[in-house]
């Protein structure tokens, strides 16, 4: 029996540390920097100024995760500044968000490549979004940062 506990306490608290299993976090904070390395002696690559950018984590080092965004720059993050919360980005030249989740409701606004929306919920092919006064359904496929 001690065995079968000192198991199942290894597993789940060293499982995630075995998984490479990619995933998106956002930025917590309108500010966030992206080290060499996955300490704070590292100097920072690029400083980040937009909260809720997706970015796609790849690794993880104690307290930081190696992180990469839509423009394949990739480095490290503290964990304080990632959060959970859902976004994405455009990555269409221009993408229609629609009423609905169809082709054929009413087109609500046209957003450009580049451009941050706010997810709410996604089913197989549609996400449902806020972008500043709008909201509306955006083709999943045409949007980065979520699997």
């Amino acid at each position: 029996m001690q065995k079968l506990i000192i198991f199942l306490i290894i597993f789940f608290y060293f499982g995630n540390l075995f998984s490479n299993e990619e995933y998106f976090l956002t930025l917590r904070n309108e500010k966030a920097n992206l080290r060499q390395g996955p300490s704070f002696d590292y100097p920072v690559k690029i400083l980040y100024k937009k909260k809720y950018l997706p970015v796609l984590i790849q690794d993880s080092s104690d307290n930081f995760r190696k992180v990469r965004d839509h423009e394949n720059n990739s480095g490290w993050i503290h964990i304080s500044q990632l959060s959970k919360k859902k976004a994405a980005i455009v990555i269409e030249d221009e993408l229609i968000m629609f009423s609905n989740s169809t082709v054929y409701s009413n087109p609500i606004a046209l957003l450009k490549k580049g451009r941050l929306v706010k997810i709410k919920k996604c089913n197989d092919n549609w996400c449902k979004a806020i972008s500043g006064d709008f909201k509306g359904w955006l083709k999943k496929e045409s949007l980065w940062g979520l699997l």
